[in-house]
Formats: C-alpha cells, sequence, structure tokens
C-alpha cells in the first residue's frame, strides 16, 4: 500500500509541476497575427502578389528554462508503467508545443514544428477533400446564410446558448484573429472576431462547436485531480475538432457549405507542404476554385500564419473518425472528459478507474439525438475513407 501511496504522490507533483509550466504556452494565443486586416488590404491591393508580412504577439515565457524543466522532472518514480509511459509522451508533446510558439513567425523553423506536432495530410485525405468538392453547396442567398448579427448581438446568442450548461465562461472581443471565434482554454474565455457579422447558420455551428464542445471539455478538464485533462493529451487537436464538428452535424447545422471550408483548408495545407507562397495558395483557392476573395484570404492565413501552421487539415480527419466511433455504438462521453485524444481512450478509461481521473460531468447538448436530416450529408462521411 506503501508503494501505491509513494507512485500516486510522484503523479501528482509531476502533473502540478506541468500544469505549472504549461499555463502559458498555449498556441492559439501566439499564432494568430495581430495585423491581418492591414495586411489583407496591401495583399488586395497588390493584386495577390505581395505576400502579407504579419506581425505576432510576444513570447513572455523562458523556452529554455520551459525545456529544462520538462526533461527534468523525475518519472522514474512513477511506478505505474501505464501512467508513467503517458506522462512521458505528454512531455514530448508540450516541448514540441513550446518548439512551435518560440518559432511562430520565422517561416520554415516554424513550419517544421507545426509539421512535427500536427503532421501533414496523406493522398487519401486530399482525395476525400476533393471528394466533398464535387458536391454542390447550398444557395449563398439562402436567408441562413446571409449576415445579419451584430458582435453584440452574438455576444447575448452565446450567453443564452451556454444557459443550457451548468457553468459560465468569459466572452471577449478581438479585432485581430483569422477565426471568426476560438475558446481560449487556459482562461475559459470565447473570443469572437469583432470584425465579423454572423449568419444564422454560423451562430448554429459556433454555439454547438465552441461551447458545445470546446468549452465542454474545458470545464470536464478542470473537474480532475490530474491537470493534464485540462492542458491536453498528445495529438488532441484531431479528436476535439473532430468532436466539435460533429456536434455541427448532429445539432443539423452542418451544410455541404461548411464541409467544403472544411476540405478547402485541406486543399490549402497540401498546397503549403508542396512549398506553395501565401500567395500561390489564395490564387489556388480564389482563382482555381473559385472561392470569393475575403474567404479565401481567411483560409491561406489560417494555413501560413506562423510560417506554415498545417493543423486545419485534422478537422475534417477528426470529423470522420469520431463519425465512425458514433456510428459504430461507441460512447463518446469518455472522449468529453478534457482535451483527450481518441487514442489515448483506454488510458482515460484507466485513469477513471484507478481513482485519478473522472467521468465526464457536461455532455455536449447535441450528442442526445441526432438532428440532422440532410441524407447528402450521411452520404459524403459515410463515403470518406
Amino acid at each position: 500500500m506503501k508503494e501505491i501511496n509513494a507512485s500516486a504522490k510522484a503523479i501528482a507533483i509531476i502533473d502540478k509541476r506541468i500544469d505549472e509550466l504549461v499555463k502559458k504556452i498555449e498556441l492559439l494565443r501566439y499564432v494568430n497575427p495581430i495585423n491581418i486586416e492591414e495586411e489583407k488590404q496591401r495583399f488586395f491591393d497588390s493584386k495577390y502578389l505581395t505576400d502579407p508580412v504579419f506581425k505576432y504577439p510576444e513570447r513572455d515565457f523562458d523556452k529554455f528554462k520551459l525545456h529544462r524543466e520538462f526533461f527534468t522532472l523525475p518519472l522514474e518514480e512513477i511506478e505505474d508503467e501505464k501512467i508513467r509511459n503517458l506522462y512521458e509522451e505528454i512531455i514530448y508533446y508540450y516541448s514540441g508545443m513550446v518548439q512551435c510558439i518560440e518559432t511562430v513567425g520565422e517561416g520554415k523553423k516554424f513550419y517544421y514544428n507545426s509539421l512535427r506536432s500536427f503532421g501533414k495530410p496523406t493522398e487519401q485525405d486530399v482525395e476525400n477533400a476533393k471528394f466533398i468538392l464535387h458536391f454542390d453547396e447550398e444557395n449563398a442567398e439562402d436567408e441562413i446564410f446571409k449576415p445579419k448579427y451584430s458582435i453584440k448581438q452574438a455576444e447575448e446568442l452565446f450567453v443564452e446558448y451556454g444557459k443550457r450548461y451548468d457553468f459560465s465562461f468569459n466572452i471577449k472581443e478581438s479585432a485581430t484573429m483569422g477565426a471568426i471565434a476560438m475558446v481560449l482554454n487556459s482562461t475559459q474565455t470565447l473570443v469572437l472576431n469583432s470584425n465579423h457579422r454572423f449568419s444564422d447558420n454560423e451562430m448554429g455551428i459556433l454555439t454547438n462547436h465552441e461551447i458545445g464542445v470546446h468549452m465542454v471539455t474545458t470545464m470536464n478538464g478542470v473537474l480532475h485531480p490530474l491537470k493534464i485533462f485540462s492542458h491536453g493529451f498528445p495529438n488532441n487537436v484531431e479528436t476535439q475538432e473532430g468532436l466539435a464538428v460533429f456536434s455541427e452535424y448532429m445539432s443539423g447545422n452542418l451544410t455541404i457549405k461548411r464541409l467544403k471550408e472544411l476540405a478547402y483548408r485541406v486543399i490549402a495545407v497540401n498546397s503549403l507542404v508542396k512549398g506553395s507562397s501565401f500567395s500561390k495558395t489564395f490564387r489556388l483557392l480564389h482563382n482555381n476554385y473559385d472561392l470569393e476573395r475575403e474567404q479565401a484570404f481567411y483560409i491561406t492565413t489560417r494555413i501560413h500564419r506562423g510560417g506554415g501552421f498545417t493543423k486545419d487539415y485534422l478537422y475534417l480527419t477528426g470529423l470522420k473518425k469520431i463519425y465512425d466511433y458514433f456510428h459504430s455504438g461507441k460512447d463518446l462521453s469518455v472522449l468529453l472528459t478534457g482535451k483527450v485524444s481518441l487514442e489515448y481512450k483506454e488510458d482515460i478509461e484507466y485513469l477513471i478507474s484507478n481513482g485519478y481521473a473522472e467521468h465526464a460531468r457536461y455532455i455536449t447538448d447535441a450528442y442526445v439525438s441526432n438532428s440532422n436530416v440532410n441524407p447528402k450529408i450521411d452520404f459524403i462521411l459515410k463515403n470518406l475513407k
């Protein structure tokens, strides 16, 4: 019994120390350019020929100290081999995040660190994206797609939607982000793009995506004795974004238009991987795929920010994995326990069964019943390889 307690104590000490180290390394805080709108105008004025020169937030941590602290943690004191191996993988994952952040804005240096952390699309992923692009999307003139809500009205709708859950969160506005909304995990904050006017469909997507999954897993994550559920398991982006887009599907808000947006991201990441510049990726989307220039610019910005950010292809691969997982009759709640990954499902269940973690308290509202009524969406998702 004494040995078990000693090991449990070692796990608690190491987990607490990791928590102290990683509080400042939320990648999205550093990789979003702070001068997007100015550079967009300059890029358009250049007739799409002069690549934007993005600026990024200042890094506010000592990278050398962080790396040293990670790799001097006494993992050998964790006697449970399964948990020791998990923490070893987590340390390598966080170290990779530090390397990403420390090279934001440094071109190829950041790109190669991004590749190591997030990978790149396979040929099959690209074929899946092209398969989606063969389908006609909904009429852009439909009422649900028309810009309708101001930033203040959108905030009110997010607050109202949030009442479905027994937790509170912060909302702030930002004029310097590539996305139209995102959740900052460390501060439990929903950030909305103040330059954007939101449609009914976007509100349906974003409430389910950002609150229904990202905020739900944030809030579930803080309930565990172990902080790794808050900060994230290795490769959690694919699972978390897959869950989030799947909630769009289950709530009846996923459209062909939205699926094509995710497909364009895969095409754009593939363009980046093949060595294309910002302007070349933009022209591929705008000229070859007829994307209107605002959407083409923002997708290209998401992919090329930092020096080349490959993570956006994972939304589509994650959706397919979660869709298949759900339709095979498996329980989604274990994947809502925090910022966790599908491939660590057995580790999560092991931690729960040994008293190191809790079952998910909050469950995504959309998962209660399937509200998708579009058979074409199901046909596409079933036939992705």
